[in-house]
């Protein structure tokens, strides 16, 4: 190709990488390339969130009609601030590999505290712009504080360490990308199946024009089908819902053995609770189109978890905020069994949050450098109320394959497992060397008196004791829908006479909340 190609970018320091990252491909090609800077209304506008801006395509139109009038050749955009339909005359001629999809959270490490989801302090101040993210951190922490946070990403940082806010949000991306050094504060990365991403996030746009066929056949050699399968999951969602910016919805995508697994958080305004489901397919035909008609035929409906549930319970919040009846009532109760001695070993392993309050209120000896695993979030988030980190966390519902995992993760050394009394021992079953393995009694459950049942559409039961406690006195009604948080709990259903239960994607309240609202 003879003539030189322009490269249409925003000015701030992400997308001039983003741009550079670009040029330097096509001069890889053997062309010639120049990079022109476009000022758009999303950096025009600074003293307003992304909510109060009216229309699409705030960090792109202009640089798109730069594209139709022939002023630049090849636009390089974060896809996630692209409309999801390209202006007549205009298409996407490559996505790149997604970087990172993750959001984080960095918080100035006076404000940090590890004992509470998100590691924010109490009452602490969030700054994002994104109504997505504070309807999401608003699920989580509801004490927590939102003000509103723009400008380029370095700039965002130095209001954080003029200490304007306890911490900010950024995507995980743009971080990694322009290589900043974060040392100075506590970062956490957010699980993008937990705290759900923009759709397409980490994941660079390269848009053309459509009659531009010299320019298409070298630019497509960019381009990553297996991103542009999820991407285009997570993006058809957003265009089936017709937002932008403005609306308060995560989707994301992954592909594992050929089955497309989407998670996808959305709310009707940043202030109100949003809905959370999770769908599988082994096609993505439709897919999208499944996954909006879900959302929008959720039904509230009243709800009974068998257990008690605190005021910043996620499963509750998320639920009543959207118009849902929730109880929680334990049907066991625990009791503390005391130890004499703690044994010692390299890793200490935990099945649940109680476990790990009954092992630790025993103030045990442990080796200098014990690691720590976990089953689920509210474990690990128990765990770090100790002053522990996990090393090895288990998140999803098949206890066996949770355990093949932490056993291959352990190698040769010891392990101590601090349990309930008469425990399944499911994850011990999965090693192979029994000799290094420890069971440690911590505590014990027992029948809890309740004289009265709530009425509920749907049972969710959070473990096997519960099970048998609940069917001593009652039964479930054919009319009743059971979700059983995993496949122990599923079985001592199924001894019951249950079949054809529920089960989440994940142990946390997180996956029971997506589970219920995916009836």
């Amino acid at each position: 190709m003879d003539r030189k190609i322009t490269i249409g970018s925003r000015g701030s320091d992400l997308a001039l990488w983003q741009a550079n990252h670009i040029l330097r491909k096509v001069q890889k090609l053997g062309l010639t390339a120049e990079i022109k800077i476009i000022s758009t209304q999303g950096d025009q506008i600074q003293n307003l969130s992304l909510d109060k801006l009216e229309g699409k395509g705030f960090f792109t139109k202009e640089i798109e009609e730069a594209l139709l009038n022939k002023e630049i050749d090849l636009a390089v955009h974060s896809q996630k601030d692209l409309p999801t339909e390209s202006p007549e005359g205009l298409k996407i001629a490559a996505v790149s590999e997604r970087e990172d999809a993750a959001d984080i959270i960095v918080v100035r490490k006076e404000c940090f505290d590890n004992s509470l989801k998100l590691g924010v302090r109490k009452n602490g101040i969030v700054g994002t712009s994104s109504p997505r993210r504070k309807s999401q951190l608003l699920a989580f922490r509801g004490d927590i504080q939102i003000a509103d946070l723009r400008g380029n990403v370095p700039t965002r940082i130095q209001k954080l360490r003029d200490k304007k806010y306890d911490a900010i949000m950024l995507a995980a991306a743009g971080v990694e990308r322009l290589k900043i050094n974060l040392s100075e504060f506590k970062v956490i990365r957010l699980d993008p199946k937990e705290f759900i991403p923009a759709p397409a996030q980490g994941v660079l746009g390269l848009q053309i024009r459509e009659d531009d066929h010299e320019l298409f056949e070298y630019i497509n050699k960019f381009n990553s089908e297996k991103v542009e399968d999820t991407v285009g999951i997570e993006r058809k969602v957003l265009n089936l819902l017709d937002g932008g910016c403005q609306l308060p919805l995560g989707v994301y995508c992954i592909k594992e053995e050929n089955k497309f697994k989407v998670w996808t958080s959305k709310a009707d305004a940043w202030n109100t609770m949003p809905k959370r489901i999770y769908l599988e397919s082994y096609s993505d035909e439709g897919f999208a189109d499944k996954i909006v008609q879900k959302l929008k035929s959720i039904q509230p409906v009243s709800v009974l978890i068998t257990r008690d549930l605190n005021d910043d319970s996620f499963f509750k919040n998320v639920l009543q905020g959207n118009g849902y009846k929730v109880h929680g009532i334990s049907f066991i109760e625990t009791k503390k069994v005391e130890t004499a001695q703690t044994p010692q070993s390299d890793w200490v392993f935990f099945a649940s949050s109680k476990a790990v309050d009954f092992f630790f209120e025993q103030n045990p000896e442990l080796k200098p450098k014990t690691k720590f695993g976990v089953i689920g979030k509210s474990t690990e988030l128990e765990l770090k109320k100790h002053n522990r980190n996990a090393a090895f966390v288990g998140s999803i519902n098949d206890t066996k394959a949770v355990g093949k995992k932490f056993a291959k993760a352990v190698g040769i050394e010891t392990v101590l497992f601090p349990q309930a009394k008469g425990g399944l021992r499911t994850i011990q079953q999965q090693f192979e060397d029994a000799e290094k393995l420890t069971d440690l009694v911590v505590y014990e459950t027992v029948k809890k008196e309740n004289e009265k049942l709530p009425q509920a559409d749907v049972i969710v039961f959070t473990s096997p004791s519960n099970v048998t406690s609940f069917f001593e006195k009652w039964k479930i009604t054919s009319a009743q829908k059971v979700i059983a948080i995993g496949k122990s709990t599923e079985k001592k259903l199924l001894e019951f006479g249950v079949e054809n239960c529920i089960l989440p994607a994940s142990f946390d309240e997180v996956g029971l909340a997506e589970a219920v609202f995916g009836l």
